[in-house]
């Protein structure tokens, strides 16, 4: 097994998501697929409360910022008529599609991603999956006195919901805290230093894990540790980015010299 030395300085860990903690597989073909499926029905239960209302309104007013984009699906204003309401929900989900179809991550977007998810959990119908390694490795990092925080793409609230009604429980009382994209994009490196800035700490106090090179990049940039993850069913990497960075298949790869 390849061992990773965790630098000294490091006070804090700050992890991905998706193909970091948790399967692609379980994202995209179970969440993402969800939302596609049940979209329209969870319009149509939720229409009239005023959180859904504010998700569509967020989402118009996106459409409208889209309009120039191609295959854009703009969403009509609201009117009591029926008809026309079920014209806005189907415009909704067209909209909603055609974004997830580029792997758009608005605001708008997540917001109502994660108000879908959190019925779905709720109720017990899907529940998260994480790599056999996650859980026990944070909870070790955490008796070493490590802090833990999760930075992803997906809202706070999305975040909080994988880790809240998982397949190993209720295990947010794991993490310090949660960042998405309102802190600013992953690929950013000024992100990573509003994060540290957040947690109370130097940049080189982190170590960021992640799949993602194009993230490992910006949080380099910004004088974060990195660790890229290579896990079954990521991206492959090319043969300078397996030389460049440091590399792990496990969480268990990592030595914390602070807990000898």
């Amino acid at each position: 097994m390849v061992v990773l030395s965790v630098p000294p300085e490091v006070t804090v860990i700050l992890l991905d998501i998706e193909g970091t903690t948790t399967p692609i597989a379980f994202v995209k073909d179970t969440l993402f697929s969800y939302i596609r499926e049940n979209v329209k029905d969870y319009l149509h239960a939720h229409w009239g409360e005023e959180e859904c209302q504010e998700d569509v309104s967020l989402l118009r007013k996106q459409a409208e910022e889209d309009s120039h984009l191609d295959g854009a699906v703009l969403i009509p204003p609201r009117s009591d008529g029926a008809d026309d309401t079920e014209q806005m929900i189907q415009a909704v989900v067209d909209n909603v599609c055609w974004q997830m179809a580029l792997d758009r991550k608005t605001p708008a977007l997540k917001q109502l991603q994660g108000h879908i998810w959190r019925a779905a959990f709720a109720a017990g119908t899907v529940k998260a999956e994480f790599f056999e390694d996650v859980v026990p490795a944070i909870r070790k990092w955490r008796q070493a006195g490590m802090k833990v925080y999760v930075y992803s793409s997906g809202s706070v609230e999305a975040q909080k919901l994988l880790f809240g009604y998982s397949t190993e429980g209720d295990i947010l009382e794991l993490f310090d805290g949660h960042f998405d994209t309102k802190i600013g994009h992953k690929i950013e490196s000024e992100s990573y230093r509003r994060i540290a800035t957040s947690i109370g700490c130097s940049p080189n106090n982190i170590l960021f894990l992640t799949d993602v090179t194009r993230e490992a990049n910006a949080a380099e940039e910004a004088d974060v540790h990195v660790a890229v993850v290579v896990r079954p069913g990521n991206a492959g990497l090319t043969d300078d980015e397996k030389s460049y960075f440091n590399l792990i298949t496990s969480f268990n790869e990592l030595f914390l010299p602070s807990s000898t």
